[in-house]
């Protein structure tokens, strides 16, 4: 592990190839990046970043898993949304967001970046809220994904409510608690919106701090038995952040899981071993 695992949200990363709009507004936009080599147009990932949605973490952050995802020969796009503490952020229009984004950047990643994405529904890749936001979008919108990898999403918005996490971060994001606001809540939490079809894999490290690996056991518990396609792999020795950092001893894992959805395979079995 390294000796900073936040060093990641920090460090430089080659600039995107392109930038698009999905909206008219200003954060309403994705990075793209085009994949190396020549081979075979391919489905687009779209990362969807995390930081408890809140507006001082953006998409930069999750650069150096982008370009890692580009040089293996993945299409990217970096997705943008507004988030709380700006103008406009939180509920509703964070999803709504994220909504239009995924539904829309198939086609512009085409036009930007020709013979390089194929027609195929992108891969969700989230991370932290950003995985919270893509079980939403697979739960919400599932013909628009075609798989969705969560790494340390935050599945229970009414438990994350309950346990504070980042200090109000919830509240911040739907306006309130679930006794307030319950229609939010079972519009936007993953918990509510189980069985989801879309093929899914949540990948959590057990020495999480920021969102707990708990979260997702009781979450994957709980989609499996209604009939999800969904499968936890649990990292014994990965805290929060290794997850996104292609320097990390966990990155061959988010490899490996991510060429498994993009293969159109059964996910890793969840009888294997628990890394």
């Amino acid at each position: 592990m390294p000796a900073d695992p936040r060093a990641v949200l920090t460090r430089p990363a080659p600039e995107p190839d392109r930038t698009v709009a999905y909206g008219d507004h200003p954060d309403q936009i994705a990075d793209l990046r085009l994949p190396a080599g020549s081979g075979p147009a391919r489905p687009l990932v779209v990362v969807v970043h995390g930081g408890f949605w809140r507006a001082e973490y953006d998409r930069r952050h999750t650069g150096p898993m982008a370009a890692a995802l580009a040089a293996l020969g993945h299409p990217v796009a970096q997705l943008e949304y507004r988030r709380t503490g700006q103008p406009g952020g939180g509920w509703p229009n964070t999803f709504t967001d994220v909504l239009t984004g995924v539904a829309e950047l198939p086609r512009l990643a085409a036009a930007a970046m020709p013979g390089r994405v194929s027609a195929a529904a992108p891969i969700l890749v989230g991370h932290s809220a950003g995985g919270h936001l893509a079980l939403y979008v697979a739960g919400t919108a599932p013909a628009t994904v075609d798989g969705v990898l969560a790494l340390a999403p935050v599945a229970d918005l009414g438990e994350a409510y309950r346990r504070d996490l980042d200090s109000g971060a919830v509240a911040a994001l739907l306006g309130g608690g679930p006794a307030e606001f319950p229609e939010r809540y079972a519009t936007a939490d993953p918990r509510s919106l189980v069985p989801v079809q879309t093929r899914s894999v949540v990948v959590h490290g057990a020495l999480d701090r920021q969102v707990p690996v708990a979260m997702s056991r009781s979450f994957v518990a709980e989609a499996r038995a209604v009939g999800t396609d969904i499968t936890l792999v649990e990292l014994a020795e990965c805290e929060h952040f290794g997850l996104i950092d292609p320097e990390s001893a966990a990155w061959p894992v988010i490899v490996d899981v991510l060429q498994s959805l993009h293969d159109d395979q059964q996910p890793i079995d969840a009888a294997s071993p628990t890394r």
